[in-house]
């Protein structure tokens, strides 16, 4: 009986997403459908389809899950210790400067090879 019983549950899930996927699938649809209309309506629409659609989704198994997994990624994201904003412009600044040398240094590089390229095809004076 509990198999037959987790079968249904996964069927009804299957049925849920497919409404939610049908929720979607008309919420675009109309959004172009109904292109006379003020594209602020239109927007406002499909948002609030959406989120009908995302509530009938996560009230799935999967759902469940998904939304599971974002609370434990926030609680995760509490933890990290950030840079302070001085560590954070040296950092940028570093990058910056590299990304200046290395770049000089590429177009050096470049200079030379078609120098080189001219002199090899005759196209040099």
């Amino acid at each position: 009986m509990n198999l037959r019983a987790e079968a249904r549950g996964a069927s009804l899930d299957t049925v849920k997403l497919a409404a939610a996927i049908f929720l979607l699938v008309a919420g675009i649809f109309a959004f172009y459908y109904f292109s006379s209309v003020s594209t602020l309506l239109r927007v406002v629409g499909l948002l609030v389809i959406g989120a009908g659609a995302a509530a009938v989704a996560f009230q799935t198994e999967r759902g469940r899950q998904l939304w599971q997994f974002v609370a434990d990624a926030r609680m995760e994201v509490r933890k990290v210790v950030w840079p302070s904003r001085q560590e954070t412009l040296q950092t940028t600044l570093v990058v910056v400067v590299m990304v200046l040398i290395v770049g000089i240094v590429l177009w050096l590089f470049d200079m030379v090879l078609m120098s080189i390229l001219r002199f090899l095809t005759g196209q040099g004076g």
